[in-house]
């Protein structure tokens, strides 16, 4: 989700915040030939990449670095390199934004990162704009969801230069590119898979996909309250405003790239039920995988997310004790 506060805002953003779609009633369905140009930018600017520091580590190197948003400001990044010459496949990761955790930033994949770096695998990690230095969240409730889909306006094009910037090495092997994204930016990457084909694998975790149907459920008692709250009309016409931020306008384009959707069985607003329509919506290819978790995930599904990757991506294998070491996420 995203970086608002738990409960009532939290069920507000996922839905509005980073989700909005065409709503019911409305009689003409948007041309994805129209809504991809809302992710247009110049991809000849400069990307004026700077270095902020560097952290050795056995058979990576972590390099701080930032740059230049086509909307404005600064990336902050962590590039992932490993050890050698390449041509090394490459991921962008993008995280949760969880209230609360010490991981609701680039910090999330770092280490899943510095793990594949031996592999053949260099790593983009990037904060989304919503945990930005800077960034104010607006009060109102409306006003705060048409925010946060500027904002995930942004992390697409941003990471549409963040591939930019991976694509321009000579160390990148550009036909093995990979996107990896939790909550807010399993959204993100549900729109980049339909705009962004230089991508051919996708991993996105604990994502909603299909959002006017969520907000618009009569047996869904928080989306009740909200519609109360705010009013019907409101929110219908926030719809149609911002439906070029609704992953369902998407991700029937998916294909050719491979989608791996993963998903907990006590995440409470996204049931197996939910998930399996959300998984139907997809092109193929596609997998889904259900885990014992709520949505942080587990273990097991990094386990099943890496060995998805290693045999798409062409990877070495992966040191298991390692990856075993890793904390789960909180």
């Amino acid at each position: 989700m995203c970086s608002l506060t738990m409960k009532s805002k939290w069920i507000l953003t996922f839905v509005l915040a980073g989700c909005i779609s065409n709503v019911a009633g409305q009689s003409v369905k948007p041309r994805l030939a129209d809504l991809v140009h809302e992710f247009d930018y110049d991809n000849k600017a400069s990307l004026d990449v700077r270095e902020v520091g560097r952290e050795r580590r056995p058979g990576a190197t972590i390099i701080d670095l930032t740059y230049a948003s086509p909307r404005g400001g600064r990336v902050p990044s962590y590039l992932v390199v490993p050890a050698g010459k390449g041509p090394f496949a490459a991921i962008l990761f993008g995280h949760w934004m969880m209230d609360g955790s010490p991981m609701r930033n680039r910090r999330e994949f770092l280490d899943e990162a510095v793990l594949l770096a031996p592999t053949g695998v260099i790593s983009l990690l990037i904060d989304a704009p919503l945990v930005r230095p800077g960034f104010t969240e607006e009060k109102d409730e409306l006003k705060s969801a048409a925010q946060s889909a500027e904002a995930a306006r942004q992390q697409v094009i941003d990471f549409r230069r963040g591939l930019d910037l991976l694509a321009a090495r000579p160390d990148v092997d550009p036909k093995r590119f990979a996107y990896v994204g939790h909550s807010f930016d399993a959204h993100v990457g549900a729109i980049l898979s339909a705009v962004e084909k230089r991508i051919g694998s996708f991993v996105l975790m604990a994502g909603g996909f299909a959002d006017e149907e969520y907000v618009f459920d009569n047996e869904n008692e928080e989306m009740r309250k909200l519609r109360e709250r705010i009013g019907d009309e409101k929110i219908r016409s926030h719809f149609r405003n911002y439906a070029w931020d609704d992953p369902v306008n998407f991700i029937g384009h998916s294909g050719p790239s491979a989608v791996f959707l993963q998903f907990g069985r006590a995440d409470k607003p996204i049931p197996p039920k939910l998930a399996m329509h959300y998984y139907a919506l997809f092109g193929d290819p596609k997998r889904v995988g259900f885990y014992d978790a709520g949505h942080a995930l587990n273990a097991k599904a990094r386990a099943d997310r890496i060995e998805w990757l290693r045999r798409r991506l062409s990877l070495d294998s992966v040191d298991h004790e390692a990856m075993a070491r890793i904390p789960e996420l909180k």
